[in-house]
């Protein structure tokens, strides 16, 4: 059975289905690069041009749909972050980073969607812009290859050319030339349509991380040991994984130093005490080159990547593990948790989320049940 965002795709059942398409007529662009007039007017547009596209009437149909998605959904959040300077310019920067998460909640929590297909429209959102922007980016090869880690470039490339298709501007041969580069870029860098490969995950660690390496490059190393960073939303099964799968592992828990602690996990006030105790005991077991788990939620990239950077200065090799259940089942999980987080909290958590990806650390494993 094909996935689909819906069903129907005339304008008038999506703007009723949904209040976030029905909300795209209210919002404004700025008509030098947007002559046509406001998101709603543009997002038809795009669907229009994405449908007559060659390289979108090529894909199997389950790939026309998630493409359908991501271009339906790519300015999602311009609702919320477009601005009006003093001399009358109209921008909404920041739109595609929060339309990343505003996409993936929807399509966890309103349009119940497979996980892979979820991230792949997800991750279409927030990239969007790339292929106009990625040769003005320090270091742009590294950042090509980290993109083609979590997203088909040759997909990406598609929504961008009916991106330009869909909109009024001066500028149009330019910002499609400068498509036409992407692809170039992508087939040199042997990542179009697929991510590059590297000899090992130390070789691809080694070249994210370090500014002047070459994709080609093997580190040496030495009393490597591996910790394990999980990521997941409370009640997703976390302590279940690790007595399922790290029995005889030493186990960093949060959660366990604030019921040690008597500290609400609504506590802010205490989280940074709380994170200092964990670390330091972290710490000590990287000292001694100890093998661990780190359980925390660890929602958003910045969270894992400070944990990490810690983790990974001793020599570590990390992996994550994602765990994730479908929305209804997460809802009855916690629900019957001895240490239940109130409905409020996890849905502000839930809009939050930032599934790991590919170029964060060593290995990323997903552990997911699909609706």
């Amino acid at each position: 059975m094909i996935w689909q965002i819906s069903q129907d795709k005339s304008w008038d059942a999506l703007s009723q289905r949904f209040d976030w398409v029905k909300a795209m007529h209210e919002v404004p662009q700025d008509p030098y690069h947007h002559a046509e007039g406001d998101v709603a007017i543009h997002t038809r547009m795009v669907l229009s041009a994405l449908e007559s596209q060659p390289a979108w009437q090529a894909l199997d149909p389950q790939q026309q749909e998630l493409l359908w998605a991501a271009a339906l959904l790519h300015d999602v959040e311009k609702r919320s972050t477009t601005q009006t300077d003093e001399h009358g310019r109209i921008s909404s920067p920041g739109h595609a980073r929060k339309g990343e998460l505003t996409a993936r909640h929807i399509l966890y929590s309103e349009v119940p969607t497979p996980f892979t297909l979820r991230e792949q429209i997800a991750s279409l959102v927030r990239l969007h812009g790339l292929p106009l922007w990625i040769m003005e980016r320090p270091s742009p090869e590294r950042q090509l290859l980290a993109a083609a880690m979590r997203v088909d470039t040759r997909l990406l490339a598609t929504l961008a050319r009916a991106d330009m298709a869909g909109r009024h501007c001066e500028d149009k041969q330019e910002m499609l030339d400068r498509i036409d580069l992407f692809e170039l870029f992508c087939q040199e860098q042997q990542c179009w349509g697929e991510a590059r490969t590297f000899s090992s995950a130390n070789s691809r660690w080694h070249y994210l991380t370090h500014p002047e390496s070459a994709p080609d490059f093997e580190p040496w190393v030495k009393d490597s040991f591996e910790v394990i960073v999980l990521s997941a939303l409370p009640g997703m099964g976390k302590d279940s994984y690790i007595r399922e799968h790290c029995q005889g592992m030493a186990t960093v828990s949060l959660d366990d130093l604030r019921r040690q602690h008597g500290v609400s996990p609504g506590d802010s006030s205490a989280t940074g005490r709380i994170v200092q105790q964990a670390k330091e005991e972290a710490r000590v077991l990287l000292r001694r080159k100890t093998p661990f788990v780190w359980n925390a939620t660890n929602i958003t990239r910045q969270l894992r990547s400070q944990l990490i950077t810690l983790f990974t200065a001793y020599g570590a090799q990390v992996r994550i593990v994602y765990l994730e259940v479908p929305w209804q089942q997460w809802k009855k999980q916690n629900a019957n948790r001895e240490h239940a987080v109130p409905e409020n909290v996890l849905q502000r958590m839930a809009a939050k989320l930032e599934v790991p990806q590919p170029d964060e650390a060593h290995s990323v494993e997903y552990r997911v049940v699909n609706p």
